[in-house]
């Protein structure tokens, strides 16, 4: 079964980071939510996470893809932290999956995986992406790299993690399951 490493930050995104998490899991994957200190993780409107595991115990080549939630100032917190920068170019290098949502897809840009990649990402972050291809659709797949919009389209992304990961039937079966309507196909 697919393991994800969804890491966080201090001032995470709720939904971004839950909504996924839920969706990953209801598929049979393996997500295991990753902390940057010990401890209670406080999101931005103070809901407390105790993560699985530390940043410092987990290896790329042990899971099959890294995802980021946004917030603020959480995805500034995965940003100012050079282990989570190290972590995503480890996964890149590795060809492995790579998601971000929101505000966080910066902190890929600024790992420097996104050069040339068709994106999307929270409106307000656009010209923070550097030379990307931006597109303003819900989710957008760019090869190993999955990037998503904000808090409306965390199903939508969660889904289109469980297709990448596990195929369109899988993640349709789930889709259907929650009841979730898409205007845009998996």
């Amino acid at each position: 079964m697919p393991k994800v490493a969804l890491i966080l930050a201090d001032g995470f995104e709720e939904v971004e980071a839950m909504a996924v998490v839920d969706v990953l899991r209801r598929a049979g994957i393996n997500v295991v939510i990753v902390g940057l200190h010990d401890g209670l993780v406080q999101s931005a409107r103070n809901v407390k996470i105790l993560p699985d595991a530390l940043i410092d115990t987990i290896k790329a080549e042990d899971f099959d893809m890294i995802v980021l939630p946004g917030g603020q100032p959480g995805s500034d917190n995965l940003n100012a932290d050079d282990r989570v920068r190290e972590l995503i170019r480890d996964f890149h290098n590795k060809d492995k999956l790579t998601g971000a949502i929101c505000a966080a897809p910066y902190v890929l840009a600024n790992a420097g995986i996104l050069n040339g990649r068709h994106v999307t990402s929270y409106p307000s972050y656009r010209e923070k992406l550097g030379a990307v291809v931006y597109e303003e659709q819900t989710v957008v797949e760019d090869g190993k790299v999955i990037t998503s919009r904000g808090p409306g389209t965390a199903l939508h992304f969660g889904l289109t993690i469980v297709k990448k990961l596990l195929g369109r039937e899988k993640a349709e079966q789930i889709r259907q399951a929650m009841l979730v309507n898409m205007t845009e196909q998996l």
